[in-house]
Protein backbone atom coordinates (compact mmCIF):
# COMPACT_ATOMS: atom_id res chain seq x y z
CA UNK A 1 0.00 0.00 0.00
CA UNK A 2 2.89 2.63 0.92
CA UNK A 3 4.70 1.76 -2.14
CA UNK A 4 1.70 2.08 -4.27
CA UNK A 5 1.06 5.46 -2.39
CA UNK A 6 4.79 6.66 -3.11
CA UNK A 7 4.30 5.60 -7.16
CA UNK A 8 1.32 7.54 -7.41
CA UNK A 9 3.01 10.42 -5.80
CA UNK A 10 5.90 10.62 -7.38
CA UNK A 11 4.34 9.93 -11.17
CA UNK A 12 1.74 13.36 -10.31
CA UNK A 13 5.05 14.87 -9.48
CA UNK A 14 7.02 13.83 -12.65
CA UNK A 15 3.91 14.46 -15.12
CA UNK A 16 3.75 17.70 -13.66
CA UNK A 17 7.49 18.36 -14.22
CA UNK A 18 7.69 16.98 -17.47
CA UNK A 19 4.72 19.11 -18.45
CA UNK A 20 5.34 21.95 -17.26
CA UNK A 21 8.96 22.16 -18.62
CA UNK A 22 7.39 21.20 -22.30
CA UNK A 23 4.83 24.63 -21.97
CA UNK A 24 7.66 26.58 -20.73
CA UNK A 25 9.54 26.22 -23.60
CA UNK A 26 6.55 26.17 -25.68
CA UNK A 27 4.89 29.76 -24.11
CA UNK A 28 7.92 31.18 -23.91
CA UNK A 29 9.03 30.95 -27.78
CA UNK A 30 5.53 31.64 -29.34
CA UNK A 31 5.45 34.73 -26.35
CA UNK A 32 8.38 36.25 -27.88
CA UNK A 33 7.55 35.20 -31.65
CA UNK A 34 3.91 35.92 -31.35
CA UNK A 35 4.15 39.77 -29.55
CA UNK A 36 2.07 38.11 -26.70
CA UNK A 37 2.56 39.32 -23.43
CA UNK A 38 0.46 37.37 -21.73
CA UNK A 39 1.86 34.08 -23.57
CA UNK A 40 5.15 35.01 -22.51
CA UNK A 41 3.94 35.73 -18.48
CA UNK A 42 2.44 32.06 -19.11
CA UNK A 43 5.84 31.11 -20.23
CA UNK A 44 7.54 32.60 -17.30
CA UNK A 45 4.81 31.44 -15.03
CA UNK A 46 5.61 27.84 -16.19
CA UNK A 47 9.32 27.92 -15.79
CA UNK A 48 8.59 28.90 -12.00
CA UNK A 49 6.18 26.24 -11.62
CA UNK A 50 9.46 23.76 -13.15
CA UNK A 51 11.58 24.90 -10.17
CA UNK A 52 9.23 24.01 -7.10
CA UNK A 53 8.31 20.80 -8.67
CA UNK A 54 11.66 19.80 -8.38
CA UNK A 55 11.58 20.61 -5.08
CA UNK A 56 8.20 18.77 -4.21
CA UNK A 57 9.75 15.72 -5.82
CA UNK A 58 13.00 16.31 -3.40
CA UNK A 59 10.52 16.11 -0.23
CA UNK A 60 8.45 13.35 -1.43
CA UNK A 61 11.59 11.60 -1.82
CA UNK A 62 12.72 12.47 1.20
CA UNK A 63 9.45 11.44 2.79
CA UNK A 64 9.50 7.85 1.32
CA UNK A 65 12.39 7.37 4.10
CA UNK A 66 11.57 4.75 6.24
CA UNK A 67 11.26 5.29 10.06
CA UNK A 68 14.36 4.67 12.35
CA UNK A 69 15.78 4.79 16.04
CA UNK A 70 15.45 9.47 15.69
CA UNK A 71 12.22 9.32 13.81
CA UNK A 72 9.80 6.30 14.97
CA UNK A 73 6.75 7.56 12.84
CA UNK A 74 8.97 8.25 9.79
CA UNK A 75 9.62 10.98 7.47
CA UNK A 76 6.34 11.90 6.37
CA UNK A 77 6.26 15.95 7.85
CA UNK A 78 8.42 16.37 4.56
CA UNK A 79 5.18 15.70 2.85
CA UNK A 80 3.61 18.64 4.41
CA UNK A 81 7.05 20.81 4.60
CA UNK A 82 7.23 20.43 0.91
CA UNK A 83 3.23 21.11 0.78
CA UNK A 84 4.18 24.75 3.13
CA UNK A 85 6.65 25.48 -0.04
CA UNK A 86 4.29 25.59 -2.66
CA UNK A 87 1.81 27.11 -1.18
CA UNK A 88 4.15 29.99 -0.23
CA UNK A 89 5.50 30.08 -4.11
CA UNK A 90 1.54 30.21 -5.20
CA UNK A 91 1.40 33.29 -3.05
CA UNK A 92 4.36 34.87 -4.27
CA UNK A 93 3.41 34.04 -7.63
CA UNK A 94 -0.37 35.50 -7.12
CA UNK A 95 1.48 38.61 -5.57
CA UNK A 96 4.08 39.63 -8.70
CA UNK A 97 1.55 38.33 -10.87
CA UNK A 98 -1.22 41.25 -9.01
CA UNK A 99 1.08 43.99 -9.03
CA UNK A 100 2.46 43.38 -12.67
CA UNK A 101 -1.43 43.25 -13.87
CA UNK A 102 -2.15 46.06 -12.32
CA UNK A 103 0.83 48.12 -13.40
CA UNK A 104 0.06 47.17 -16.86
CA UNK A 105 -3.33 48.41 -16.57
CA UNK A 106 -2.88 51.79 -15.36
CA UNK A 107 -0.07 51.85 -18.20
CA UNK A 108 -3.14 51.44 -21.10
CA UNK A 109 -5.04 54.12 -18.64
CA UNK A 110 -2.42 56.78 -19.10
CA UNK A 111 -1.59 55.81 -22.53
CA UNK A 112 2.05 54.68 -21.61
CA UNK A 113 1.99 51.38 -22.85
CA UNK A 114 2.30 50.51 -26.76
CA UNK A 115 0.22 47.73 -27.53
CA UNK A 116 1.64 45.55 -30.47
CA UNK A 117 -0.85 43.02 -31.83
CA UNK A 118 -0.02 39.14 -31.30
CA UNK A 119 -0.11 36.65 -33.63
CA UNK A 120 -2.85 34.14 -34.11
CA UNK A 121 -1.13 31.41 -32.78
CA UNK A 122 -0.71 32.98 -29.45
CA UNK A 123 -4.44 32.04 -28.88
CA UNK A 124 -3.90 28.54 -30.27
CA UNK A 125 -0.92 27.86 -27.60
CA UNK A 126 -2.90 29.45 -25.27
CA UNK A 127 -6.45 27.43 -25.54
CA UNK A 128 -4.15 24.42 -25.83
CA UNK A 129 -2.69 24.78 -22.23
CA UNK A 130 -6.39 25.46 -20.59
CA UNK A 131 -6.98 22.17 -22.15
CA UNK A 132 -3.81 20.81 -21.04
CA UNK A 133 -4.67 21.98 -17.49
CA UNK A 134 -8.16 20.88 -16.96
CA UNK A 135 -7.00 17.26 -17.53
CA UNK A 136 -4.15 17.51 -15.34
CA UNK A 137 -6.58 19.26 -12.82
CA UNK A 138 -8.70 16.71 -12.71
CA UNK A 139 -6.08 13.71 -12.65
CA UNK A 140 -3.63 14.60 -10.33
CA UNK A 141 -6.91 15.84 -8.20
CA UNK A 142 -7.70 12.28 -8.08
CA UNK A 143 -4.26 11.13 -7.53
CA UNK A 144 -4.68 13.60 -4.13
CA UNK A 145 -7.32 11.74 -3.22
CA UNK A 146 -6.01 8.72 -3.28
CA UNK A 147 -2.57 8.88 -1.87
CA UNK A 148 -3.91 11.44 0.26
CA UNK A 149 -0.59 13.16 0.11
CA UNK A 150 -0.68 16.84 1.20
CA UNK A 151 2.01 17.51 -1.95
CA UNK A 152 -0.22 16.55 -4.63
CA UNK A 153 -3.20 17.77 -3.02
CA UNK A 154 -1.24 21.51 -3.51
CA UNK A 155 -0.30 20.25 -6.81
CA UNK A 156 -3.65 19.70 -8.13
CA UNK A 157 -4.74 23.37 -6.84
CA UNK A 158 -1.49 24.53 -8.58
CA UNK A 159 -2.80 22.90 -11.94
CA UNK A 160 -6.02 24.97 -11.15
CA UNK A 161 -4.32 28.23 -10.79
CA UNK A 162 -2.86 27.43 -14.09
CA UNK A 163 -6.26 26.80 -15.94
CA UNK A 164 -7.08 30.09 -14.54
CA UNK A 165 -4.63 32.07 -15.52
CA UNK A 166 -4.26 30.10 -18.78
CA UNK A 167 -7.98 30.97 -19.26
CA UNK A 168 -7.56 35.02 -18.85
CA UNK A 169 -4.70 34.68 -20.90
CA UNK A 170 -6.87 33.41 -23.88
CA UNK A 171 -9.59 35.88 -22.97
CA UNK A 172 -6.72 38.81 -23.01
CA UNK A 173 -5.60 37.29 -25.97
CA UNK A 174 -8.72 37.33 -28.20
CA UNK A 175 -10.09 40.54 -26.97
CA UNK A 176 -6.39 42.35 -27.31
CA UNK A 177 -6.32 40.85 -31.22
CA UNK A 178 -10.17 42.80 -31.36
CA UNK A 179 -8.69 46.10 -29.87
CA UNK A 180 -9.32 45.84 -26.17
CA UNK A 181 -5.61 44.84 -24.87
CA UNK A 182 -6.24 46.45 -21.08
CA UNK A 183 -8.86 43.48 -21.08
CA UNK A 184 -5.70 41.20 -20.20
CA UNK A 185 -3.80 42.35 -17.33
CA UNK A 186 -7.26 43.34 -15.53
CA UNK A 187 -8.33 39.74 -16.26
CA UNK A 188 -4.58 38.99 -14.80
CA UNK A 189 -5.10 41.09 -11.66
CA UNK A 190 -8.48 39.34 -10.60
CA UNK A 191 -7.11 35.44 -11.30
CA UNK A 192 -4.49 36.78 -9.02
CA UNK A 193 -6.20 37.17 -6.83
CA UNK A 194 -7.90 33.69 -6.74
CA UNK A 195 -4.69 32.32 -6.34
CA UNK A 196 -3.71 33.99 -3.67
CA UNK A 197 -6.91 32.67 -2.20
CA UNK A 198 -5.50 29.59 -2.87
CA UNK A 199 -1.75 29.61 -1.74
CA UNK A 200 -3.45 30.75 1.72
CA UNK A 201 -5.64 27.89 1.66
CA UNK A 202 -2.27 25.45 1.13
CA UNK A 203 -0.29 27.67 3.69
CA UNK A 204 -3.14 26.72 5.81
CA UNK A 205 -3.99 23.13 5.84
CA UNK A 206 0.08 22.14 5.63
CA UNK A 207 0.64 24.71 8.99
CA UNK A 208 -2.55 22.69 10.36
CA UNK A 209 -0.81 19.09 9.57
CA UNK A 210 3.09 20.61 11.34
CA UNK A 211 1.06 21.96 14.55
CA UNK A 212 -0.35 18.68 15.06
CA UNK A 213 -3.93 20.27 14.75
CA UNK A 214 -6.34 17.44 14.96
CA UNK A 215 -7.82 16.73 11.46
CA UNK A 216 -10.99 17.04 12.25
CA UNK A 217 -14.34 17.25 14.37
CA UNK A 218 -15.97 14.21 12.83
CA UNK A 219 -12.83 12.00 13.70
CA UNK A 220 -12.59 13.33 17.06
CA UNK A 221 -16.59 12.84 17.18
CA UNK A 222 -16.08 9.01 15.83
CA UNK A 223 -13.33 8.02 18.08
CA UNK A 224 -16.00 9.19 20.94
CA UNK A 225 -18.47 7.01 19.65
CA UNK A 226 -16.06 4.24 19.38
CA UNK A 227 -15.14 4.80 23.28
CA UNK A 228 -18.85 4.25 24.13
CA UNK A 229 -19.17 1.00 22.84
CA UNK A 230 -15.72 -0.76 24.32
CA UNK A 231 -16.53 -2.56 27.62
CA UNK A 232 -14.28 -1.39 30.36
CA UNK A 233 -14.32 2.62 29.18
CA UNK A 234 -15.82 4.71 31.49
CA UNK A 235 -15.08 7.78 30.27
CA UNK A 236 -12.99 9.78 27.83
CA UNK A 237 -11.27 12.56 28.84
CA UNK A 238 -8.48 13.87 26.99
CA UNK A 239 -8.31 13.36 22.65
CA UNK A 240 -5.41 15.00 20.52
CA UNK A 241 -4.77 13.49 17.27
CA UNK A 242 -2.22 14.93 14.50
CA UNK A 243 -1.04 13.56 11.08
CA UNK A 244 2.25 12.49 9.87
CA UNK A 245 1.89 12.55 6.35
CA UNK A 246 -1.07 10.31 5.22
CA UNK A 247 -0.98 8.21 9.33
CA UNK A 248 -2.84 9.56 11.72
CA UNK A 249 -1.40 9.33 15.56
CA UNK A 250 -3.81 9.29 18.55
CA UNK A 251 -3.38 10.15 22.11
CA UNK A 252 -5.93 9.52 24.15
CA UNK A 253 -6.99 9.73 28.12
CA UNK A 254 -9.53 7.17 29.50
CA UNK A 255 -11.39 6.86 32.86
CA UNK A 256 -11.59 3.03 33.68
CA UNK A 257 -13.14 1.55 37.23
CA UNK A 258 -10.76 2.67 40.26
CA UNK A 259 -11.00 -1.01 42.10
CA UNK A 260 -9.71 -2.48 38.50
CA UNK A 261 -6.39 -4.22 38.52
CA UNK A 262 -3.60 -2.85 36.38
CA UNK A 263 -3.78 -6.25 34.31
CA UNK A 264 -7.52 -5.33 33.90
CA UNK A 265 -6.69 -1.67 32.95
CA UNK A 266 -3.58 -2.37 30.59
CA UNK A 267 -6.58 -5.28 28.73
CA UNK A 268 -8.89 -2.36 28.72
CA UNK A 269 -6.40 -0.02 26.99
CA UNK A 270 -4.98 -2.85 24.42
CA UNK A 271 -8.37 -3.43 23.14
CA UNK A 272 -8.67 0.22 22.71
CA UNK A 273 -5.49 0.27 20.25
CA UNK A 274 -6.81 -2.19 18.61
CA UNK A 275 -10.22 -0.65 18.18
CA UNK A 276 -8.84 2.21 16.41
CA UNK A 277 -5.91 0.93 14.43
CA UNK A 278 -8.90 -1.77 12.73
CA UNK A 279 -11.19 1.48 12.76
CA UNK A 280 -10.36 4.05 11.29
CA UNK A 281 -8.26 3.91 7.65
CA UNK A 282 -4.75 6.17 8.49
CA UNK A 283 -4.10 5.38 12.20
CA UNK A 284 -0.75 4.31 12.68
CA UNK A 285 -0.04 4.65 15.98
CA UNK A 286 -2.45 4.92 19.33
CA UNK A 287 -1.31 6.12 22.88
CA UNK A 288 -3.57 4.89 25.85
CA UNK A 289 -3.52 6.85 29.05
CA UNK A 290 -5.82 5.43 32.01
CA UNK A 291 -6.73 6.81 35.50
CA UNK A 292 -9.86 6.05 37.61
CA UNK A 293 -12.97 7.59 36.46
CA UNK A 294 -13.47 10.60 37.87
CA UNK A 295 -17.09 12.22 38.46
CA UNK A 296 -15.95 15.67 37.32
CA UNK A 297 -15.23 14.26 33.88
CA UNK A 298 -18.71 12.67 33.33
CA UNK A 299 -20.32 13.51 30.13
CA UNK A 300 -17.76 15.60 28.79
CA UNK A 301 -18.65 16.78 25.27
CA UNK A 302 -16.51 16.62 22.20
CA UNK A 303 -15.57 20.09 22.53
CA UNK A 304 -14.74 20.11 26.06
CA UNK A 305 -12.81 16.92 25.47
CA UNK A 306 -10.73 18.70 22.73
CA UNK A 307 -10.53 22.44 24.45
CA UNK A 308 -9.37 21.35 27.88
CA UNK A 309 -6.20 18.80 27.14
CA UNK A 310 -4.67 17.55 30.79
CA UNK A 311 -1.48 15.66 31.29
CA UNK A 312 -1.68 12.48 32.91
CA UNK A 313 1.02 9.87 33.68
CA UNK A 314 0.14 6.79 31.59
CA UNK A 315 0.57 3.26 33.39
CA UNK A 316 0.03 2.07 29.26
CA UNK A 317 2.62 1.98 26.53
Amino acid sequence: MTHERNRKSLHAINLGLGTNILLAIVKTTFGVLGHSPALLAEGINSTSDVAYYIAASIFVRMANKPADSDHPYGHRQFESIGSLLIGSFVVTTAIAVFWDSVDKVWDFMDGAATFTESHPLALYVALITVAIKIFLTWYIRKLGRETKNPVVGALAYDHRNDLFSASAASIGIFLGQRGLPWVDPLAGALVALLILRTGLFILRESSADLMAIIPSHDLAQRIAELMKSIDGVTQLEELQAHRFGPHIVVNLTIGIDGALSVFEGDRIASRVEEILLTSIPNVKRVHVHYHPAKETHADLTIDEILEHPKRHRSRHH
